[in-house]
């Protein structure tokens, strides 16, 4: 009797072991979903490291290895294309850089190559220099990051195709100011220039006129957009434009008559880096070419992008 009696209590132990079984599996089945989720949301990026889409490539500068993510395209060895040198930020690298400026996905047919810089103190922020990052004037830190670039476009003019008439630099906050040093030491090998959130007030050489887009947020609480608008006026200046056109929500264009205009491209972010602009400057960068003449139509380009409409305006905000 008593054991006819215990087997309710026994059927009860047993439904709540399978219950909380089933709790606990489900529990597992939802956190194994999640990781996989991530996980394939992390995979795209992973499978373009290791495949033929994005190279890990080393060189030896100055005693010191040096590194870089590179695209190239399919047909970079059969005949000439452009190149695009990508330089992160101060304290990023290599790899978020291909995340956050996808010039590789929206220009294909280019070269893209996103350099690593090294351990630099910065000017705004961190003066140690424990974070990576690049020289900030001709001689800082023995002209490191110029002989890097240096031994870069070498290697690549000795492997490939490089279109020398299409070769451009762009980057973010201190790999901006470094594509305009860039201009200033090494302008002779570059169609055109692309720098974000930058400015660079402290160059040693006159720059020389040069089609530019320049990116910048007008609330930049790092690099004060008005510190970028006595950057851009100074190239609006030096190339000779216009006055500015409004297109769109975002550019102003300053066209030029001798083939070296300028495009703002003011976003509302801060100093972060507007990967819709990204688009905008591959539209202008392909127009630009070191002989002036736009890669598409064989003309001079004037500087605006293609099937952008624009209207009188003035200096952009």
């Amino acid at each position: 009797m008593p054991e006819l009696m215990n087997r309710p209590r026994l059927c009860i132990r047993k439904i709540v072991v399978l219950l909380v079984t089933a709790i606990v599996s489900t529990s597992c089945l939802s956190v194994a979903q999640e990781v996989s989720a991530r996980q394939q949301r992390r995979r795209p990026f992973a499978a373009l490291q290791t495949s033929d889409q994005l190279r890990h490539r080393t060189w030896e500068v100055d005693k010191v290895q040096r590194e870089a993510l590179v695209y190239i395209p399919e047909h970079a060895t059969e005949k000439p294309v452009p190149v695009v040198f990508v330089f992160h930020g101060h304290g990023g690298n290599m790899r978020n850089s291909t995340r956050q400026f996808p010039y590789y996905s929206e220009w294909p047919d280019a070269i893209s190559i996103y350099p690593q810089g090294l351990k630099t103190p910065g000017q705004l922020t961190d003066p140690e220099g424990k974070k990576s990052g690049w020289q900030k004037t001709s001689g800082d830190q023995n002209d490191r990051d110029l002989h890097f670039f240096d031994t870069m476009l070498k290697s690549l003019r000795e492997e490939y195709k490089v279109d020398n008439d299409r070769i451009y630099s762009t980057g973010h906050s201190n790999g901006g100011g470094f594509t305009y040093l860039l201009w200033s030491e090494r302008g002779d090998e570059f169609a055109a220039m692309a720098p974000s959130g930058a400015a660079a007030n402290r160059l040693k050489k006159e720059l020389k006129p040069k089609p530019v887009f320049h990116v910048a947020g007008d609330n930049d609480p790092l690099v004060k957009f008005e510190w970028q608008r006595l950057m851009i006026a100074r190239v609006v200046r030096l190339n000779g434009c216009g006055n500015g056109q409004k297109s769109g929500e975002h550019m102003t264009i300053y066209p030029s008559e001798s083939g070296t205009p300028v495009v703002t491209w003011i976003s509302h972010q801060g100093h972060k880096f507007p990967q819709e602009s990204v688009r905008d400057a591959v539209a202008f960068l392909k127009q630009q070419s070191r002989d002036g003449k736009s890669a598409s139509s064989g003309s001079k380009s004037n500087g605006a992008p293609e099937s952008q409409e624009t209207e009188a305006g003035g200096m952009d905000r």
